[in-house]
């Protein structure tokens, strides 16, 4: 497959690992988290300076746990606030109170529990600080024009390429090998010596906006709408010091037009200014200026147009529902608004880019690694193209109910947040990766790809005919693991309220909870202990103590870690598997917390093997250990001396992979092998790709193309 529009004539041998186009949240995250696995990764930006823009309000809970994931959330925290109340006007007057988040609190399984206000700029410019603390920094100015695929690239060189992996393409076969074996070349604009610069790699994605260079050229469809009726005017504003509340996020809707000022924190008088156009005679929309801008502060709020000092970054906004229709060609993929564009409300677009990066990253740096097949990283469009379908559904029926309620006095943006919005129900219980002991007992385990049928997930009987504004069906949102209603523990994320005995299923996010650390008596968390470019086996029970021997045998320091969970009151003193002593365990407890703080998540960062007490059971109850283990006892297990426990295989983007009990080691050794190879046992060079084939999922992929 060739995208060689542009192309010119390659000058240059650079080559790397993954070329991350664009610079923006989702491209930064997918470069930190590549960065930190020790992946040669290069982002590059077509802008010359970095944008100062503040389109997106900030992340949402999910997107929080994958900042604190990447060493950063603290930072974020502190560069911006929790969401404010909303005053809602009326002709000038104040008419409405609201506070969506008034009765949210933090719960066991999910230590944020709202959204988090900061300027987008900031955020970049905390992201951008991390992955120069791995020595990368984006490359601005460059703007890719052109990309030739060479899927024929000799098998032998790929060896030689997967040999360097980790240490940065051309460490060992030197740099036309390695140039052999890299599958994408990339040409850019002229720099400024007036030559074309070429740059080879052996992944490209394409985070690089709406209007992406990489989608276009790589021919890929953006279908959907575009709706010019549904028209906003954005920018950054100053307002004279006083002018308004800034403890308050305030919202005029009149009949004849809205505005909508919300303060932007870490400034002293910045403000984000919102609103209905300014129309011409014709009734068509005016192009936003500093001037129309205070005309419209003046007429609907009443504060003198004067009032605001300066206006920037102005901007129209049209209501944009558009999706790839594919998020992958050989080695180049899409995220973010490159892949998907959505309605604002919500506040979906950015933290449904940065989740796409942190499906995706880990699956790369597996594979580049030279532990996972290439097949993984089928997985990404598996699972992320469903996701990006149902968001464009959520996002339009939000906006929906958003233009409905400001009809009414009283009615404001507090309409567009759900616990949909949160993004802490998004899961994969349809994807190949989503294993079960049925699956594996039957023989058709994640690694048996003999049967296009062989990865249990929806079929086409679970999907709804209805369709998101680009026509595109969406998987049914009382069966879609995205149509969660509600955050906590409480709820499944199917929506379904959890029973005593039930915990998450494979595919769900994993949840949180606080425990205390064995070694250091300090407090802590399973999504701490998740933290880092590692899988996780969780150990519930004494039976469990076995498999984790094992799993710390095979892949400890390769990519997989163990943890054993104790309840408050269970006996330490047999078995403590994948644990180190206790003084090394102290040394290195006390080591990850230094990690943390100085944000060094990577594979630097934490021992293989752990343990957790879990003090208040809270742990039990997120995975449903407890119910199943105390069952067991009174069988007669626990009389017997039969030893009971559970098995709980954690991806690196925190998500559930396997949930089984702990008597069934083939299922954890099968799938560990598939995400990590054999361990220890064999070094096992990336294989030649064969690109994603049609046929591999075609239930749930082909039913949500194509209904």
């Amino acid at each position: 497959m060739d995208a060689d529009r542009g192309a010119g004539t390659v000058t240059s041998t650079e080559v790397t690992d993954v070329l991350v186009v664009g610079a923006g949240p989702t491209g930064l995250v997918l470069a930190c988290d590549l960065a930190r696995r020790g992946i040669a990764v290069r982002i590059v930006d077509r802008s010359p300076a970095p944008p100062r823009t503040s389109r997106a309000k900030g992340p949402n809970p999910r997107s929080l746990e994958i900042l604190d994931d990447l060493g950063v959330a603290e930072a974020v925290l502190a560069a911006g606030s929790a969401p404010l109340p909303m005053l809602k006007y009326r002709d000038r007057a104040p008419v409405a109170r609201a506070d969506p988040w008034a009765g949210s609190a933090p719960s066991p399984d999910a230590a944020y529990d709202r959204a988090w206000l900061v300027a987008q700029w900031r955020l970049e410019e905390i992201l951008r600080a991390r992955l120069a603390g791995y020595g990368v920094r984006v490359e601005l100015g460059r703007e890719v024009v052109g990309l030739t695929q060479s899927p024929d690239a000799p098998a032998e060189a790929e060896a030689e390429a997967g040999a360097g992996a980790g240490a940065g393409a051309g460490a060992e076969g030197g740099p036309e090998a390695d140039a052999e074996a890299s599958r994408v070349v990339v040409t850019f604009a002229g720099d400024r010596r007036g030559e074309e610069a070429a740059l080879r790699a052996r992944y490209v994605v394409g985070c690089d906006g709406a209007h992406s260079s990489v989608r276009k050229l790589l021919g890929i469809g953006f279908e959907g709408t575009t709706r010019e009726d549904q028209v906003m005017v954005c920018g950054d504003v100053e307002l004279a010091e006083d002018a308004l509340d800034r403890g308050l996020w305030h919202q005029w809707f009149d009949e004849d037009g809205a505005v909508m000022l919300c303060p932007i924190p870490g400034t002293r008088t910045g403000w984000w200014f919102q609103a209905g156009p300014e129309r011409d005679g014709r009734g068509r929309p005016l192009a936003p200026t500093a001037d129309g801008f205070r005309r419209l502060l003046a007429h609907h709020t009443g504060l003198p147009g004067q009032a605001l000092t300066r206006a920037e970054l102005l901007s129209t906004y049209r209501v944009n529902v558009r999706m790839a229709d594919r998020f992958r060609a050989g080695q180049v993929f899409l995220a973010g608004d490159a892949a998907h564009v959505h309605a604002i409300a919500g506040g979906l677009g950015m933290n449904t880019g940065i989740q796409d990066a942190f499906n995706l990253g880990w699956k790369l740096g597996e594979v580049l690694a030279g532990r996972a097949d290439p097949e993984l990283l089928d997985t990404y469009e598996e699972e992320r193209l469903p996701v990006a379908a149902r968001t464009l559904d959520l996002t339009s029926e939000r906006l929906r109910a958003t233009l409905e309620a400001i009809r009414r006095p009283g009615g404001g943006l507090d309409s567009a947040i759900t616990a949909d919005t949160t993004g802490l129900g998004v899961g994969y219980r349809w994807s190949s990766l989503a294993a079960d002991r049925t699956h594996l007992d039957a023989g058709t385990h994640p690694d048996a790809s003999s049967h296009p049928d062989a990865h249990a997930r929806p079929d086409r009987t679970h999907l709804t005919t209805a369709t998101h504004p680009t026509g595109v069906p969406h998987p049914d949102a009382r069966t879609h693991p995205t149509g969660a209603p509600h955050p906590d523990a409480r709820t499944h994320p199917t929506g379904a309220p959890l029973t005593a005995d039930e915990g998450p299923q494979a595919g769900d996010r994993a949840p949180d909870a606080p425990c205390t650390e064995a070694a250091t008596g300090a407090g802590t968390r399973l999504h701490r202990v998740f933290a880092g470019p590692r899988t996780t086996v969780l150990g519930f029970g004494s039976g469990s103590a076995a498999v984790l021997d094992e799993v710390a045998a095979t892949y400890g320091g390769t990519g997989v870690r163990t943890c054993r969970v104790y309840a408050a009151d269970e006996d330490r003193g047999e078995n403590r598997a994948g644990e180190q002593s206790q003084e090394q365990s102290q040394d290195q407890g006390e080591e990850q917390s230094a990690d943390r703080r100085e944000g060094r998540t990577g594979t630097e960062a934490g021992p293989p093997g752990c343990a957790v007490i879990d003090a208040e059971g809270h742990a039990a109850a997120a995975y449903g250990t407890g119910a199943s283990a105390r069952a067991q006892a009174s069988a007669g297990g626990a009389a017997s001396g039969a030893r009971t426990g559970t098995i709980v295989v954690v991806r690196p983007d925190h998500h559930v992979g396997l949930h089984v009990p702990a008597d069934d080691a083939r299922s954890v050794r099968e799938y560990l092998r598939r995400l990590h190879g054999t361990g220890h046992s064999a070094a096992r060079p990336p294989e030649q790709s064969s690109e994603r084939s049609p046929d591999r999922f075609p239930d749930m992929v082909d039913a949500v193309r194509k209904g």
